[in-house]
């Protein structure tokens, strides 16, 4: 029987109290004050279904269905009311079921589930569960009291909890973007999609609704993965009473159970559930410069023409809400760009591509053909009471698609063929789409507005966190079948789990301050283990003016960030800057300079282009660990604590962190830093500017340079690079593969090369080669195997030795003697080969 209780001021996951009797018929209580509690209540019997399915059959009104996905994966989805709707957005469509072995016995007060790696217990008396590591006996997961749901009278489902058991010491991570500290514990938290402008570290919801986080807890990982779309809470222990608390405002509570026991485990099976993004193509990896205008076509031929004059690379240019005929989607404004197909080629030719945004919200103007088409096919949102729902952005009134709906999510795609086939756009940004209104307290629909939800109808409730998932997934799937030889880009803002397939994520509208540096580092390593590898930040902030040091230093650290983009505000001031002005007050931005890369002159400008030349020198490395993402699920950016995560060092240096894997980045986040502490965790490493060898788990004190980061090298690493070039398409003609040899007595890494667009790599049409390293007494024995049978442009491998305690003596390479002699400099020496070597030895 569910108990009606009286409501009173507490939190939503505090003990029920002041229980009235619902027969009572003295109580003067009204309607919007009661609710009703309900559980699984005492377990009368497991249904076995199949092989890996439990349904429990408990004397309450919640039903749970149990699933073993893997080994190391279980599901537990409960449900309130006859009408469970099983399905998500999140899970890709092809995750499934692995077929694993499942044990399932019956004691007298408690039923057990066990695979090879796992022991679940569900209690009889109340259906609390506690999951064990059968090899080490360790509680992973416990339940500190039994699953809750509230019903209330005025809003219907309204919380769907889960209470689990916690301590100080435990760790929590992830959980997509928020701006705060690594380590979540001792913090509550919401997920809910919003528009947060010039947000601050103490901001709760961003722009991204991700519910899934990690544990760590005494050097054991786990992760747990909310598969629920309404606004959910996360209370880790802020009440420092050992409880941990996550709970929904509604629908069906579908979690996934992750064991690891390593942090990379667990995000490997969490991508394995959600999904991956397909290869990027490699211009997109290069710079890119934004800023919020460029515009008439003669300022964006300017700022082209900066680049390549002061030889400063690029090869991206974005066009941001301006270049649009009234903020009209999917329209030019003729005045400034009056024949944008010849400018995008004419871009093209000089090494740039050409990336603008598209919003959302639709202009309500019955001369415009988008709304007009859009009307006549009913594709547009309506609220519950049946007319469209309308409102304010850039345009005064503006309607919004259902992207919920797949008809209209296919009639989404089709509109950018213009701009994509016709024109010639190479990339697309996918903005305002929490989705955000201007004028309102909210910034967002209410939650009367009604949504498809693929047929599994529901409201603004349950469809708010995937619309701008959804608007991702109407573009992403637009662009692909468009031009399906063609790899998409697409830059989105609002997201959810799962959504990694279809967009890459930056994050928001950020400030020019050191303390959102620091912000931008943590929030980009959030998302990348949150599934988000494709992540960066605006460099410089978005918001104010960054001082020269403040931008050399954003633009050093997004070296390493997958996306590099600057984006700021910029000085325009026309109309659409007074509708800004409008949302954030006292916005105004006549005297804001401009943040190219040669803003500030001089040496800053040296500095600048010394960090974006970095970028495409380490493209090899990075484009291989991005490929190795997309096989693997391991992230591209990782916390320092993935590296050993028994090593508690390794937490307490947060901002340090792994690009790829053999990269470790100290940023520098602080003005004016001369010197600065730096972890060396478990193994040897090798600073990468000087070559000087270092054994971990020791600190240093180490000295700041103005033109470059504290960079580390793992011992035993093959680098590969190339020479400097000033757009991603010159590396087509590329001759040299740079491989710097960082010695140890064995060490492996890899180089992954293809035609950096279209999908002749899935024909074989890469090559993967795999370098192995050995050291024998002064002898070095370098190894290459090769996979694929694409022609790269590569025909010399200039090998760098790293470390070296001796000048070297003969070189041999697949038996042959090398005539030229080795080039040795202090620790290092080089020689240059023929790149498709079998076996390079150094004696």
């Amino acid at each position: 029987m569910a108990k009606m209780i009286k409501a009173v001021a507490r939190p939503p996951y505090a003990p029920p109290a002041d229980v009235v009797n619902v027969d009572d018929t003295t109580s003067t209580l009204r309607y919007e004050d009661v609710y009703y509690e309900h559980s699984v209540g005492a377990v009368q019997k497991v249904h076995r279904q199949g092989s890996q399915t439990f349904l429990v059959n408990g004397a309450g009104e919640v039903r749970l269905r149990l699933e073993v996905w893997s080994e190391e994966v279980i599901r537990f989805f409960y449900a309130f009311g006859k009408d469970a709707d099983d399905f998500s957005y999140a899970r890709d469509p092809e995750a499934r079921m692995q077929g694993t072995q499942v044990e399932f016995a019956e004691r007298q007060d408690t039923f057990i589930i066990r695979t090879a790696k796992l022991e679940l217990q569900l209690r009889q008396a109340d259906g609390a569960v506690t999951i064990l590591d059968r090899s080490a006996g360790h509680v992973l997961h416990q339940y500190a009291a039994p699953f809750y749901t509230r019903f209330t009278l005025m809003r219907g489902l309204d919380q769907m909890r889960l209470q689990f058991t916690t301590d100080r010491e435990e760790g929590f991570f992830g959980l997509g973007d928020k701006a705060w500290d690594t380590d979540l514990n001792g913090r509550y938290l919401d997920n809910w999609c919003a528009d947060s402008f010039a947000y601050g570290r103490e901001r709760d919801n961003l722009y991204r609704a991700v519910p899934f986080f990690y544990g760590l807890r005494d050097g054991v990982a786990y992760g747990i993965f909310v598969d629920n779309t309404y606004r959910s809470h996360f209370d880790f222990n802020s009440h420092r009473d050992g409880l941990a608390t996550v709970w929904t405002d509604g629908g069906e509570f579908d979690y996934y159970f992750i064991n690891g026991p390593e942090l990379d485990a667990v995000a490997r099976r969490y991508t394995q559930l959600t999904g991956l993004p397909e290869l990027p193509p490699l211009w997109s990896l290069g710079y890119h410069q934004c800023r919020w205008s460029y515009y008439p076509e003669a300022r964006v031929k300017e700022v082209a023409a900066t680049f390549r004059e002061k030889q400063i690379p690029c090869d991206a240019i974005y066009l941001d809400i301006d270049y649009m005929d009234g903020y009209r989607c999917f329209t030019w404004n003729k005045d400034y760009f009056p024949d944008p197909k010849r400018m995008i080629a004419e871009l093209r030719d000089d090494g740039f591509h050409t990336v603008v945004m598209i919003d959302p919200g639709i202009r309500v103007d019955d001369d415009y053909a988008v709304y007009q088409d859009g009307e006549q096919r009913d594709v547009f949102c309506r609220r519950s009471t049946g007319e469209q729902m309308t409102g304010p952005v850039w345009p005064s009134e503006c309607v919004w698609p259902d992207y919920t709906d797949p008809e209209v999510r296919e009639w989404w795609g089709r509109l950018y063929q213009e701009l994509y086939v016709e024109q010639g756009v190479s990339g697309f940004w996918n903005d305002m789409n929490e989705p955000a209104l201007f004028k309102v307290n909210a910034l967002t629909f209410p939650l009367d507005v009604r949504h498809d939800f693929d047929g599994h109808r529901g409201d603004h409730k349950k469809a708010h966190n995937v619309y701008g998932m959804q608007m991702t997934r109407a573009t992403y799937d637009g662009l692909k079948a468009l031009q399906p030889a063609k790899r998409p880009f697409l830059l989105g803002r609002a997201n959810f789990s799962g959504g990694q397939r279809y967009a890459s994520l930056w994050t928001g509208d950020n400030v020019a301050s050191w303390e959102h540096l620091a912000l931008a580092n943590r929030q980009s390593l959030r998302l990348s283990i949150s599934g988000y590898s494709f992540v960066g930040s605006d460099i410089g902030g978005f918001v104010d003016d960054p001082t020269p040091e403040l931008l050399t230093r954003w633009l050093q650290l997004a070296v390493f960030h997958p996306l590099m983009r600057i984006h700021s505000m910029g000085n325009n001031t026309d109309g659409a800057a007074e509708a800004q002005a409008d949302k954030v007050k006292k916005a105004e931005r006549e005297d804001r300079q401009d943040q190219e890369p040669w803003a500030h002159g001089g040496d800053h400008t040296r500095r600048n282009r010394l960090a974006i030349e970095m970028r495409y020198k380490l493209l090899p490395y990075l484009y291989t660990a991005f490929r190795h993402h997309i096989q693997t699920g391991t992230p591209v950016l990782r916390n320092l604590f993935f590296y050993d995560q028994t090593d508690p060092q390794c937490r307490k240096y947060g901002d340090q962190f792994l690009a790829g894997d053999d990269l470790m980045v100290c940023p520098v986040i602080e003005a004016g830093v001369k010197t600065m502490n730096i972890y060396l965790p478990k193994g040897d490493w090798y600073d990468f500017w000087t070559g000087k060898h270092y054994s971990g788990q020791q600190r240093l004190r180490a000295r700041i340079k103005a033109d470059r980061l504290p960079i580390f090298v793992r011992a035993g690493a093959i680098l590969p690079t190339v020479n400097k070039v000033q757009y991603t398409r010159q590396l087509a003609e590329a001759e040299t593969l740079h491989l710097s040899l960082f010695l140890a007595d064995s060490g492996s890494s890899a180089l992954y090369w293809d035609a950096g667009e279209g999908y002749g790599y899935r024909v074989q049409q890469y090559t993967l080669r795999r370098y192995g390293m050995q050291r024998d007494g002064r002898q070095i024995t370098l190894t290459q195997e090769v996979e694929g049978q694409y022609n790269a442009s590569f025909r010399y491998a200039n090998i760098r030795l790293v470390g070296l305690t001796h000048p070297p003596g003969r070189v041999t390479v697949d038996g042959q003697l090398l005539p030229h002699a080795l080039k040795f400099d202090q620790r290092t020496a080089s020689v240059v080969v023929p790149f498709d070597f079998r076996t390079v030895v150094i004696e």
